[in-house]
């Protein structure tokens, strides 16, 4: 079996052997973690962004930058493609497992959820767990994790701290707002498995996101990025799976669907307090979803992109 934490270390291993070209900071914990900036204090970029999509998806997926045109408006978008989505997607790009410890918080993806199994339901689901003896885990955070933290993540994986290699990004940062827009085909398949569709009966995906300009506010950054995915964001999926059961979901898959849908998110998080368990499921989704049966050949499609609302979120 695949092992996306053995998978993602050779990635892991360019960042360290590239770190000025990334315009990434390396540092060691006195545990002997190892902490690689992507966006806190560090410059980083669009390639380091890139790259920790890759890391964040246990090393199975491929990721580019492209441009498009959203009627007037032109942005970069970042194309995700993975040719293992149960687990490359949900088994490790899914942000699954929340980190506090002490005054620490973050929110850990990536494949070291896979030693963890954290949720270990989602691994249960795509029957799938990692074994190795280092842990990857990216971390969307605004601060520094102590030994502390390093020592509760390691013990959790089950790997000495020295064999931990912390990600950190930030929503503030150009690294960050890619990585978040690099989320499009995990979040359409978190998607499909809330309506019940079968994630192991998904062999392919690809899809792609507007990158969304930086801002320094961290809720304001949040907002746009999610507009980035609910918006602008675009998947396809091949499957092998019965036509009627393609039917019965296709509908309900993308963000169009959600009450809110048609407000930037920025507004509608502003509403519930930033509390996002108080937001409709159905706007935890991407704009436009198309699904292909290689069983059956045919192809459905529902769902579209909205520049119009783009165009507000960047003008916030």
């Amino acid at each position: 079996m695949i092992s996306i934490n053995k998978e993602t270390l050779k990635i892991v291993k360019d960042l360290l052997d590239n770190a000025e070209l990334y315009g990434i900071k390396v540092e060691k914990l006195a545990s002997g973690t190892t902490i690689i900036d992507t966006g806190l204090e560090a410059q980083g970029g669009y390639l380091a962004g890139l790259k920790i999509t890759e890391i964040a998806m246990g090393g199975l997926g491929k990721t580019s930058i492209s441009f498009i045109n959203y009627d007037d408006l032109k942005l970069p978008i970042v194309v995700v493609t993975t040719d293992h989505p149960a687990i490359s997607l949900l088994g490790s790009q899914l942000a699954g497992w929340t980190i506090k410890v002490g005054n620490f918080f973050a929110m850990g993806s990536g494949p070291a959820r896979a030693l963890a199994l954290k949720p270990k339901k989602v691994f249960e689901k795509i029957k799938y767990h990692d074994e190795y003896d280092s842990a990857i885990l990216l971390l969307e955070t605004k601060e520094k994790p102590s030994d502390d933290v390093a020592k509760e993540i390691s013990k959790a994986c089950n790997v000495n701290p020295e064999n931990l290699y912390l990600i950190l990004t930030s929503t503030t940062s150009i690294a960050g707002s890619v990585q978040v827009s690099g989320r499009v085909v995990e979040t359409g398949l978190y998607r499909l498995d809330y309506l019940g569709f079968d994630p192991l009966k998904v062999l392919h995906g690809t899809g792609y996101a507007p990158i969304m300009p930086v801002h320094p506010d961290s809720g304001v950054a949040v907002a746009k990025q999610e507009d980035a995915l609910v918006y602008g964001g675009v998947t396809h999926y091949i499957v092998d799976e019965d036509d009627e059961k393609i039917k019965e979901i296709i509908e309900k898959a993308p963000a169009t669907v959600s009450k809110d849908y048609g407000k930037p998110s920025y507004e509608i998080l502003k509403a519930v307090g930033f509390d996002w368990s108080k937001l409709d499921p159905a706007f935890f989704a991407t704009g436009c979803v198309t699904i292909t049966n290689r069983k059956s050949g045919k192809t459905y499609s529902a769902g579209r992109v909205n520049p119009e609302v783009l165009k507000l979120s960047i003008m916030m």
